[in-house]
């Protein structure tokens, strides 16, 4: 198979996470964590916009919130908060707080977050000072409209990649520090997860040699795709059977995550990290076609 790996204009971020594909406006969403920073690449003009939250300099996801365009979702700290951005503008202001996780563990803070295809939110936390393979203070939480927060799983590392399977009626789930992917029994109706699995294994021969799991997603085909955060490489694998199908290979090493969009919903998006001094072209944001798969469009906050 030949796909291509290509840069999107303008769209260095220094810690790139959380892409999202919003169908309505053609438009790929991302964060550059570290910098408290929001992005949306514009397919049909090829450009890329940014903005700054004021205030904040935390921003782990961006969601678009239903029913209004210029709402977003996103997880600043421990807080999730709601964002107002024309998605043009160079600043954007909070306009108020949904809910905050663990307002005790000042060293923790929401990373990698997605919502179900219901429209449930599910945002997990990690420890970003000190050694979160060491204190596994995180956890995973779950938010419905109308109602309270709840927690999914704790004594969790770094809570990084969500991904759902209706057709399976599956939940994948990635704690960076455990080395693998998850599978869950997932009620859709009821948002309720059970009987975790692991499904894929990323663990080597030694400690330094573990390739680290971090964003994910899946095809309509119900294949997963684990990007690795010095792997330079995202995993395509059959969760039901454990095989890698594809190893698609990046000119960075730090693949934080990864997003179907694009007008056939058959291009791959990529957020890379320039983390710890990594020389350009770290922190760039790709996309990867000819593929030969396609996905499912994001779903909006409910």
């Amino acid at each position: 198979m030949s796909y291509k790996v290509e840069p999107l204009p303008d769209s260095y971020a220094g810690l790139g996470e959380g892409p999202h594909w919003d169908e309505a406006r053609q438009s790929l969403y991302f964060v550059d964590l570290e910098a408290g920073s929001l992005l949306r690449y514009d397919y049909k003009q090829n450009k890329t916009y940014r903005t700054q939250i004021e205030g904040e300099t935390l921003a782990g996801f961006v969601l678009p919130v239903e029913g209004n365009a210029q709402e977003f979702a996103v997880g600043c700290g421990r807080r999730v908060v709601i964002v107002n951005w024309d998605g043009v503008s160079p600043s954007a202001k909070v306009v108020r707080t949904l809910f905050e996780v663990q307002s005790e563990l000042k060293a923790n803070r929401l990373n990698d977050a997605k919502t179900d295809p219901r429209g449930r939110l599910f945002a997990g936390t990690m420890r970003y000072i000190g050694d979160e393979f060491e204190h596994r203070h995180g956890e995973l939480y779950k938010w419905e409209a109308g109602g309270s927060v709840s927690v999914v799983k704790s004594d969790v590392g770094i809570s990084n990649g969500l991904a759902w399977d209706e057709k399976a009626k599956k939940f994948y789930y990635i704690d960076t520090t455990d080395y693998e992917v998850k599978s869950y029994d997932y009620n859709f109706d009821t948002g309720v997860a059970s009987n975790p699995k692991v499904i894929y294994n990323l663990r080597k021969t030694s400690p330094k040699d573990h390739i680290l799991p971090d964003g994910m997603t899946i095809d309509t085909e119900g294949n997963i795709y684990v990007a690795t955060f010095n792997g330079a490489t995202i995993y395509k694998v059959n969760p039901s059977t454990g095989k890698v199908l594809l190893e698609i290979k990046l000119p960075t090493k730090q693949i934080t995550s990864v997003a179907f969009g694009g007008p056939n919903l058959d291009i791959l998006y990529v957020t890379t990290a320039a983390k710890f001094n990594q020389p350009a072209p770290a922190g760039t944001t790709y996309k990867v076609t000819g593929l030969n798969a396609k996905s499912y469009p994001g779903v909006s906050l409910k």
